[in-house]
């Protein structure tokens, strides 16, 4: 998003007018008279604004990280507590749901001044969770702790950091946002890793406290770091619905939930999918959730450096939305160990690639930087939606599929595809506006 500010001189005063320029050069002129007066430019740079993508980093290790990660969780719940996959996929889709949900709430606080209160209180929910998930031996329990408790904690967390991270660039945003979505990658990695390696020494209980351990002391470091930028603050309310009224945020809001509706479906499922389709063992099995986590780390700078140099962020994103679909459509082809890491290694970048461009896209729509929180928020909360029902959704095609992933996949890839074609149409309306605005 750029911003210009022209100064038309009166009679001993100025008169200042706002132009704010999205992607494609899509304007909106603002009267002096508005109350989405844009505030001073961003650093877009220097030593404390990048320091502000440790916090986000971190807060979404724990939030997007911790619940990406439900992968070894899954499994590890299914057999010992003998539930159906549908009905396991829950306490993960509440989980991811309310990290989108709360978001929005966060997220216009955040507006309000108050992120390193909500860092703060997200982080220690967060951790709560963790140590009584570690603690919970029932059905109900582990939804309780590990489905709200976490989810909630890192709705409180993530908006916050990734918004502030936004309000210090423009420019480089959309690699500055890419290396703070970094963060879901290595918490997907360290946290499964840890339960993973550690249970078998240890015991579930005790590899869960660890992660709790760890997520306290990567808490306490972000909250150090985190210091949200001075602007003059906007009154709105939590849902601000004249966002909707601009076409292109709207669209890609929709697109959005179709492609949030599968995403996290493929993520979640490879495990149990490598183990009960490919035959792997349990401690092999995880490899993928690793493999695929992994190789999302470089690729996330990687597209957010080429968003912001050459392409777009909206573009970008709607492309990788695009192949990542189709990688769901080749995940059908997938029939023995080697195809199994292969695929991860191809499916994981593509997925990093388009997840660590979302919030930086949806930026682009934002007309006044200092309601950055809210309307990023507004969208993840209609994907929160779709995350809840997803998931299920998979377990439920599977397990009337008498536990084959054919229909499933294919179910995945359908979504994903059309939602990430809605992105790419926003774009073409970005073009178009812009063309009109030109010709007044």
């Amino acid at each position: 998003m750029q911003v210009q500010r022209d100064e038309k001189g009166g009679t001993g005063s100025t008169s200042p007018s706002v132009t704010l320029l999205g992607e494609d050069a899509t304007q909106t002129t603002l009267s002096p008279s508005s109350d989405s007066v844009t505030p001073d430019e961003p650093p877009d740079g220097g030593l404390l604004a990048w320091s502000q993508v440790v916090p986000a980093h971190i807060a979404n290790m724990l939030s997007w990280g911790y619940g990406t990660g439900f992968a070894v969780f899954q499994l590890h719940y299914k057999e010992t507590l003998n539930l159906p996959a549908a009905q396991v996929s829950w306490v993960g889709s509440i989980q991811i749901f309310l990290c989108f949900l709360i978001g929005m709430i966060s997220g216009r606080l955040s507006d309000a001044g108050y992120s390193r209160h909500l860092y703060a209180i997200g982080a220690l929910i967060s951790v709560f969770g963790m140590m009584m998930t570690s603690l919970a031996s029932t059905y109900w329990q582990i939804l309780l702790a590990q489905g709200f408790c976490n989810g909630i904690g890192g709705g409180l967390m993530f908006m916050p950091a990734t918004a502030n991270v936004a309000t210090y660039f423009k420019k480089k945003r959309s690699l500055a946002v890419a290396f703070n979505g970094c963060g879901s990658s290595t918490g997907a990695i360290l946290f499964p890793a840890i339960v993973q390696f550690l249970t078998p020494k240890l015991g579930f209980q005790w590899a869960v406290r660890m992660c709790g351990f760890i997520a306290l002391f990567l808490a306490i470091v972000g909250f150090c770091l985190l210091r949200p930028r001075e602007l003059r603050r906007v009154p709105a309310p939590i849902v601000d619905w004249s966002a909707f009224k601009y076409t292109p945020y709207s669209v890609f809001a929709a697109g959005a939930f179709l492609i949030y509706f599968s995403l996290f479906t493929m993520l979640i499922y490879i495990n149990s999918f490598a183990k009960e389709i490919i035959g792997l063992s349990d401690l092999e099995s995880i490899n993928f959730v690793l493999i695929t986590n992994g190789v999302a780390i470089p690729a996330r700078p990687i597209f957010g450096y080429i968003a912001d140099r050459y392409v777009g962020p909206v573009t970008t994103f709607g492309l990788n939305c695009i192949a990542l679909g189709i990688m769901a459509f080749g995940w059908m082809g997938v029939h023995k160990r080697a195809d199994m890491y292969a695929y991860s290694v191809v499916m994981g970048f593509v997925n990093g690639a388009a997840q660590g461009l979302f919030s930086s896209a949806v930026s682009t729509f934002v007309q006044d930087v200092r309601k950055m929180g809210t309307w990023i928020g507004m969208v993840f909360a209609l994907c929160g939606f779709a995350t809840l029902a997803g998931p299920p959704t998979m377990g439920a095609i599977i397990d009337a599929s008498n536990g084959k992933y054919i229909w499933g996949q294919l179910w995945a890839g359908t979504t994903i595809v059309i939602g990430g074609c809605l992105i790419l149409v926003t774009t073409r309306i970005s073009a178009g506006r812009s063309r009109k605005t030109s010709k007044v």
